[in-house]
């Protein structure tokens, strides 16, 4: 006898499922520029590899006799697949059943794809949509009660959010108006991005903020220029399939898990690839910036800079990279935001990327130009004290391979945490390389002014001493007493990066940190 009959209604079930919120509502999704739940997990995994799992889960209608009548799906859709032949977990928000909201969702299948990335060690990616929380004020009639959040028996499954990013990468892509959990989860992330022109992230949405007095557009109160600025989200990109090859790529750098160490890729650059601009891309001017990303882009392999977070804590550039195949974590000084300084901000910035690295045992590489934290009221202000000691601590903390290039200012706090104190890290300076406690321009004024002020002319008193001390300030004088290990050809920086990431490549050790990713 042949169970043919139950996969029919198995089949019957899952066209029901697949239907999803209905042609009208599919339709509406469609024309709001958006895609689909199914249609984003078909174009994000590699082809034909999704499985999915609870595909017939959701609330059934039943006739007199007990036959289905129709199914509507739970708006949570989950499963594994794999990015590029590996295994990853994906779970994505379905807004056209209940705009996302959990009164539609079985809480059960978001909870699973956390736990099934987290136990089998698998990269996990959010697609989402919607709030995700505890549904709308409607679920007030449909339940009798009120929630109570984090009551007794009860979660949010934020608690499994948390735990995952100290376990596997996360990147999570909102692709509409994502609100209150759902933009928790969002943020729960080791790479949130945002599509442009279709994604809204808040707190609480127009309407609501609207009752408390403040009228805002979606775009106005949560889009991309408002949530990359701030922080809040990592990365914003024009489509919903640049979304995808951005998490694509992003996994590309790291492992599955903390269990595993970050895959090599393929080496098409030379090791030995010198390029002339670098010999001259720090002006001797030193008030005058230049421009950081080029040089990234000069010493690390070729197409292989992955930026994160460029509109947040803009002093400071921080991404994923290669050197001879092997994946780094690179952060550098921006001279033209506020010298190189760092503020709070980029403090924040810097504490978070550094935790990445932590997790998932990347080397890094720091192309250094710090004139030390950022001064002034603005900067008292914002407590950029707090956050840099909090970025400082970070690094210290750091057990991963460390290579250093003091490209031009090392100056102050700020500066001397260009690597971890107290273990053995590698560095290098260019000619164009200048430290101390304070750069000559406003130490001076302060330390001689008895002298400037005694002078006949205090410009050309100041000038002369300026003179003087940088001539005792040379790099080469610091390496005669070894204080600075080498001074290098800027044209060789690639070569020796290259070399620190062959050096770094079997001190890699798999397994969880002590200080992960503190979110």
């Amino acid at each position: 006898m042949s169970w043919e009959p139950e996969l029919q209604e198995l089949r019957r079930r899952q066209a029901y499922a697949r239907e999803m919120g209905g042609t009208e509502r599919v339709q509406r999704q469609h024309d709001r520029g958006l895609l689909t739940v199914r249609e984003r997990i078909d174009r994000l995994l590699d082809r034909g590899s999704f499985l999915e799992l609870g595909s017939v889960s959701g609330q059934a209608s039943y006739d007199a006799d007990g036959d289905l009548e129709n199914l509507t799906a739970a708006n949570c859709v989950f499963g594994r697949g794999k990015i590029h032949g590996r295994a990853v977990t994906v779970t994505g928000d379905d807004f056209t059943i209940r705009g996302g909201s959990a009164d539609a969702a079985i809480w059960a299948k978001f909870k699973m794809a956390e736990n099934m990335a987290y136990e089998y060690r698998l990269p996990l990616i959010r697609l989402v949509e919607g709030s995700g929380g505890g549904g709308s004020v409607r679920t007030l009639e449909t339940s009798g009660r009120a929630n109570l959040p984090g009551g007794v028996g009860t979660t949010s499954g934020m608690d499994l959010c948390v735990r995952n990013l100290a376990q596997v990468p996360v990147v999570a892509i909102g692709q509409g108006s994502v609100a209150g959990l759902g933009a928790a989860r969002l943020v729960a992330s080791h790479l949130s991005i945002m599509v442009k022109e279709t994604a809204a992230v808040f707190v609480a949405g127009p309407p609501v903020v609207e009752r408390l007095g403040e009228r805002r557009t979606k775009q106005e109160l949560g889009g991309h220029a408002v949530q990359t600025k701030a922080g809040t989200i990592d990365l914003a990109v024009d489509s919903e399939d640049a979304a995808f090859e951005a998490a694509r790529r992003f996994l590309s750098y790291l492992p599955s898990s903390v269990w595993e160490l970050p895959p090599r890729g393929a080496i098409p650059d030379d090791t030995d690839r010198r390029d002339e601009f670098l010999l001259s891309v720090v002006p001797r001017n030193t008030r005058q910036p230049y421009r950081m990303r080029p040089i990234i882009e000069a010493v690390t392999d070729r197409d292989t800079f992955f930026e994160l977070g460029q509109n947040f804590g803009s002093s400071l550039i921080t991404g994923l990279a290669r050197m001879n195949g092997w994946p780094v974590a690179v952060m550098a000084g921006d001279p033209f935001r506020y010298g190189g300084a760092w503020t709070a901000t980029s403090s924040q910035k810097l504490a978070r990327f550094i935790d990445l690295a932590e997790t998932f045992h990347l080397p890094v590489i720091h192309l250094a130009d710090c004139p030390g934290f950022q001064v002034g009221l603005e900067a008292e202000a914002s407590g950029v004290m707090r956050h840099a000691v909090r970025a400082i601590s970070a690094i210290n903390q750091c057990t991963v391979p460390w290579c250093s290039i003091l490209v031009r200012n090392v100056f102050g706090v700020g500066g001397g945490a260009h690597q971890p104190a107290g273990r053995l890290s590698l560095r290098y300076a260019w000619p164009s390389g200048r430290w101390g406690s304070l750069p000559l321009e406003g130490g001076v004024a302060a330390a001689y002014s008895r002298e400037i002020s005694a002078a006949a002319d205090p410009e050309a008193e100041t000038k002369k001493i300026e003179e003087r001390l940088a001539r005792l300030r040379s790099p080469f004088r610091t390496a005669e007493a070894f204080l600075v290990e080498e001074i290098i050809d800027p044209r060789d920086t690639r070569r020796l990066l290259c070399d620190f990431a062959d050096l770094a490549a079997p001190l890699r050790t798999p397994g969880r940190v002590s200080y992960s990713a503190r979110f």
